[in-house]
């Protein structure tokens, strides 16, 4: 069997049915073989970050490798925007790459190039991959991928990098008789019971708990083991970006979303709870802010995380757990509780909340609020299988104001912040839930990044439904620019434009309308949802001034934001 052969059925045999690429010469040879195998669905995109980000949110999806392929040279170091993603999202996914023939590699030469495109893209991939492989022989395919897959799936998921010679993948090797791993229990759980009996003890003096979590549960496959861990404790729960997704809205024990941007009230319940409990979220600064002294004030913080690194290491003095979360969930429900959360305390938020709600942030503006178009786009997107948001103002509104169904998901990139994820995201998505519809949400400057990926899904006449919150500028930086650069516009405003993106999607053949005030928002999403398997662009047209508010203060406590309110 050729390599590129046995690289098909590999993949086959793993159960993963899609793959994302963007054809190149040195990956012309394994697209053959994925075609030829058959029951392999090949996706075309134009461009390899967005064939890396689709990839992303088949893995976030399904938690199994997203796979995305991309000749050598500028094809391959066009993936590593995306490989970030994975990396820093804990998402598993593994990266083919093609290179050129070994007899036309450098080697140790000290020449910088001898094959046309030759790239040494496993070096410039191994900072933010879990491993990277150069294939020198035939023969260490097999163990190679069985390898790569175990990694991508294992502990903290994320992803891995091979990078194949066009020579090698046309050589012949022998199948190999498939090897049995067992299962080795990557953490000790005797840790488990003393730190099950110590944190339920703390609970029983506890009058404000909270539990944050993030992206964690759902990367160890643990929402239905988290919500029934809620079900028993009645404990509010705030969330990180990432692990917005693990409640619905309406849930009961939902407080919000909390960090730089978060919900007001979600912001104070940090700030005033006395036992926090963290799950699967790295409390990164965005999250803490810079002032990690104030963060852990008056509180005692229990953190589980599945890696060791990430314990005790921005925010100190933690009584830390490693363990994954499946495993530790399933193990502290067989703990005899009746803990409830006092009431006084659930009362105390739903005040704040009710004080001051993320649609009363941005007072007298003019034009659309975008807080209240998200809501609004929430209730008429029931049949949305998931909604994907960009980076930038964008991002946090949605954060702040969707209001998610049961088991509808929520995609965007958080540790890398890469502009341009969600529209190749829902391409990814969408494909992933069997043509499932996606709202895919994003800004006026990150949509240009991976624009021509509207072809993509004109082609596969994907039910995408694209909502533009077009500022006209690059609106968080303008936000930050106001703030500390005297309004001093360079790059964001002046120098920067956009196109009219209503006539852009006519252009790739996809329907679209534009709206500019409130009164218009229903009609603009009554006409996106006219035929829900469709796709359809909405470009929601919105105040150059329009802010993210409230917005956490350089250098204060995560309760201390602005605008500064009574």
């Amino acid at each position: 069997m050729k390599v590129s052969d046995y690289i098909a059925r590999f993949l086959k045999e793993k159960g993963i049915d899609i793959v994302f690429e963007l054809q190149g010469g040195m990956i012309t040879r394994l697209i053959d073989a994925l075609h030829r195998e058959g029951g392999i669905k090949i996706v075309s995109m134009h461009h390899e970050q967005a064939a890396a980000m689709a990839a992303d949110a088949f893995g976030r999806i399904t938690n199994m490798p997203g796979i995305a392929l991309a000749t050598s040279g500028p094809g391959a170091t066009n993936l590593l925007t995306g490989i970030g993603n994975c990396y820093f999202d804990s998402v598993p996914a593994i990266f083919i790459t093609g290179q050129v023939n070994i007899n036309e590699q450098k080697g140790s030469l000290p020449t910088r190039q001898i094959g046309f495109q030759e790239t040494d893209i496993v070096n410039m991939a191994k900072p933010i991959t879990k491993e990277s492989y150069a294939v020198r022989t035939a023969e260490e395919i097999p163990q190679i991928f069985e390898e790569a897959y175990r990694i991508a799936t294992s502990g903290r998921p994320g992803p891995v990098l091979i990078d194949i010679p066009m020579n090698i993948q046309n050589e012949d090797i022998e199948i190999p008789v498939p090897k049995v791993y067992t299962s080795i229990l990557e953490e000790d759980t005797s840790e488990y019971q003393t730190f099950f009996q110590n944190y339920l003890d703390a609970l029983k003096n506890s009058k404000r708990p909270l539990i944050f979590v993030g992206r964690g549960i759902r990367a160890s496959g643990s929402v239905v083991q988290f919500q029934k861990f809620l079900q028993k404790y009645q404990i509010p729960v705030v969330t990180s970006l990432l692990g917005f997704d693990v409640l619905p809205y309406q849930h009961t024990q939902r407080i919000g979303f909390i960090g730089t941007y978060g919900n007001r009230w979600a912001n104070f319940a940090v700030g005033r709870s006395d036992l926090l409990l963290v799950l699967g979220s790295r409390l990164d600064l965005r999250q803490t802010g810079s002032d990690s002294l104030s963060f852990r004030e008056g509180k005692v913080i229990y953190h589980v995380d599945i890696e060791q690194a990430e314990l005790n290491n921005q925010i100190k003095g933690c009584i830390a757990l490693k363990a994954n979360l499946f495993d530790f969930l399933n193990q502290i429900m067989v703990v005899d509780s009746a803990y409830k959360a006092p009431l006084e305390w659930l009362m105390e938020i739903e005040m704040k909340k009710q004080a001051r709600s993320d649609t009363m942030e941005l007072e007298n503006i003019a034009g659309i609020n975008p807080n209240i178009f998200l809501h609004k786009l929430s209730l008429v997107s029931q049949k949305a299988k998931a909604f994907t948001a960009d980076v930038g103002n964008n991002q946090m509104w949605c954060a702040q104001s969707l209001e998610l169904a049961e088991n509808q998901l929520f995609l965007t990139s958080g540790g890398m912040g890469a502009m341009g994820y969600s529209l190749p995201a829902a391409v990814g998505a969408s494909i992933s839930i069997e043509s499932g519809t996606i709202v895919a949400i994003a800004g006026d400057g990150g949509f240009q990044i991976n624009i021509q990926e509207l072809q993509t899904i004109k082609r596969n006449n994907l039910p995408i439904k694209i909502v533009i919150l077009n500022n006209h500028c690059l609106g968080m930086i303008r936000q930050f620019q106001d703030s500390y650069f005297d309004s001093c516009y360079q790059s964001t405003v002046w120098g920067y434009n956009a196109p009219d993106f209503a006539k852009v999607a006519l252009a790739y053949g996809i329907d679209s309308f534009s709206i500019s005030k409130m009164e218009e928002i229903e009609n603009g999403l009554a006409k996106l949802w006219a035929n829900p398997v469709q796709p359809f662009l909405l470009e929601v047209s919105l105040d150059i001034h329009t802010n993210v508010f409230p917005k956490m203060m350089f250098g204060s406590p995560i309760t201390k934001m602005e605008p500064v309110v009574d």
